[in-house]
């Protein structure tokens, strides 16, 4: 019998990923991945500050949600927003990460600068 190669989790928009074996959580394999996605409860679906998004067309690579996740989340959950601490991978997946606003802003004022200084090139 061959063994399972786990399931890999994409985090966008950094592109980093990690292998996981089927049911750990979203936030231990962005853990694994090197990725920050923010809580303050310890993943008990208590603060809410680890929401990630899940593609329509992925939804079935996580765990459906719980009773809990349904109760905190509510109609959130038909945008394809999930707790990072209560998804649990199923297969391959790709999350979108919320970027830190402060880091989205650095980010948009270095590309607006790179697209400068192309446009001064031509």
């Amino acid at each position: 019998m061959k063994p399972h190669k786990g399931c890999t989790v994409i985090f966008q928009p950094s592109g980093r990923q990690a292998t996981v074996s089927r049911g750990v959580s979203v936030l231990e394999a962005a853990r694994k991945a090197g990725v920050n996605i923010a809580t303050r409860c310890g993943g008990k679906a208590g603060c809410l500050m680890c929401k990630v998004t899940v593609e329509a067309g992925e939804a079935s690579a996580v765990q459906p949600p719980g009773d809990v996740e349904r109760r905190k989340l509510g109609s959130t959950l038909n945008t394809g927003i999930r707790l990072a601490c209560q998804a649990a991978v199923w297969s391959d997946v790709t999350v979108q990460v919320p970027e830190d606003p402060l880091k989205a802003a650095v980010r948009r004022k270095l590309e607006a600068a790179r697209r400068g200084e192309e446009d001064e090139l031509w």
